[in-house]
């Protein structure tokens, strides 16, 4: 009960900034809460940014924004040494990755060697630069923003870059009622300087455990085996999803069914979080005419739990 408490308050609070998103606001908690970095796709202006510094002050985390460009180099990422005449020797500056969520702004404005620097930040929580290897502050999260791909001075995020989101989202155009709020009430970015943090770390990493703990029975994860199997059957997409894709999907689960006060996965609960947690990770067939999040959900209502 504790718990739900905490998770009501995190997404109570950030409700108070991004209106009318609960949906991917409970997305963006629930991929955090498992552990996973977070992609946000969408259009400039709709709020990516301000969601990533709402969900960085509100769990009480260190924070670090990169703006992505198409000359940032890898080591304007993870650090450089530098010699320094007083004690004549070099020293490591440290990058803004150091830190425990990290805002990668626009990163497919960069091209795709700074795009890998990321790689071993987010799977390994460590960064081998200047010989050495050294690990990143702990919790250790990415939040990236991605524009469209049609719009100009993109580069598409390498496959191995997007197997390393946990999930992905689209916010979209606010409602009616809620674009009212936003034109007539104040500026989002001063109301996050305004946020509270709600969590320690060490409630942080209670939460993260507590959605380890939580059951998968031997059906519910036969059902998820049964949609990963669709997934390679060749109807439905290019390539099938990876065992590390499927881990995942499971982990989003837990996280889902958490937030809901439940100790077990129930099937409502992957079917809520799959779009988000795989389709980034595939891509459909030529015929299908569909786009990757809506031939997830055709294989969802073609699969029986």
């Amino acid at each position: 009960m504790h718990a739900q408490s905490k998770i009501q308050a995190l997404l109570d609070q950030l409700n108070t900034v991004i209106v009318g998103k609960n949906a991917q606001v409970r997305d963006c908690v629930a991929c955090l809460l498992a552990g996973g970095h977070l992609l946000i796709e969408d259009l400039p202006g709709v709020g990516k940014t301000t969601l990533a510094h709402a969900l960085a002050r509100t769990f009480g985390l260190q924070f670090a924004r990169v703006q992505f460009t198409a000359d940032l180099m890898p080591s304007d990422l993870t650090g450089v040494s530098v010699y320094e005449r007083g004690s004549q020797a070099f020293a490591f500056h440290p990058g803004p990755v150091f830190t425990q969520v990290l805002l990668a702004d626009e990163i497919n404005r960069a091209s795709p060697r700074t795009q890998s620097a990321l790689l071993e930040a987010m799977e390994e929580k460590q960064v081998s630069a200047e010989g050495a290897t050294r690990a990143l502050p702990e919790p250790f999260f990415v939040i990236a923003t991605q524009n469209p791909q049609e719009q100009l001075g993109t580069f598409a995020l390498p496959e191995s870059q997007l197997d390393r989101f946990l999930m992905r989202i689209s916010l979209g155009y606010p409602d009616r009622a809620a674009e009212r709020l936003l034109l007539a009430g104040s500026d989002r970015r001063g109301m996050v300087d305004s946020l509270l943090p709600l969590l320690t770390h060490a409630e942080l990493a209670g939460l993260q455990q507590q959605v380890l703990a939580v059951h998968t029975s031997d059906a519910l994860l036969g059902y998820v085996q049964d949609l990963i199997a669709a997934t390679r059957s060749g109807r439905w997409f290019v390539q099938g999803l990876s065992p590390r894709a499927g881990i995942a999907l499971v982990r989003a689960a837990k996280a889902q069914a958490l937030i809901d006060g439940r100790d077990y996965v129930a099937p409502d609960d992957v079917q809520a979080i799959i779009a988000q947690t795989i389709a980034h990770r595939l891509v459909p067939l030529g015929d299908a005419g569909r786009g990757s999040v809506e031939q997830v959900r055709a294989l969802l209502e073609a699969v029986a739990p």
